[in-house]
């Protein structure tokens, strides 16, 4: 008996909220796939250098008064020795090592006005630094 029209003017708040319902659920669904492949790193301040070498490499982060070094393997995996080494001039070395799967550390170490060096390995293979960051 009735029959119910909805004008254009009816339809045009529908199709708006379905298209935000969409493009909201595309951004949750794709959000993380989408992000780079670098995950944030686990040290803070700015990236001072990266060392790399065979199975991996040395990644080391500086701020004011701290230097923070992490050791990525290639790839990640099954657990393998892995250790980072960081030590501030006329200091101990701070150090991280065991059987890891992506990285080892982080390490850090107070050095405001010092040099450091600092050393990785992963699976074996390595590397290590003279005094830099001075």
């Amino acid at each position: 008996m009735f029959e119910v029209r909805v004008g254009r003017a009816g339809r045009r708040p529908v199709a708006y909220l379905l298209a935000l319902v969409l493009a909201a659920g595309v951004l949750v669904l794709a959000g993380p796939a989408a992000k780079s492949a670098e995950a944030a790193s686990v040290c803070s301040g700015r990236p001072t250098r990266t060392i790399g070498f065979a199975t991996g490499e040395l990644r080391l982060y500086r701020t004011r008064h701290y230097v923070c070094a992490v050791a990525v393997a290639k790839g990640p995996g099954a657990p393998r020795p892995m250790s980072v080494s960081l030590q501030p001039r006329g200091g101990r070395a701070a150090v991280s090592a065991g059987r890891f799967g992506r990285q080892a550390g982080p390490v850090t170490v107070h050095a405001l006005n010092r040099c450091v060096r600092a050393s990785a390995t992963v699976a074996g293979r390595g590397t290590a630094t003279g005094w830099i960051l001075c």
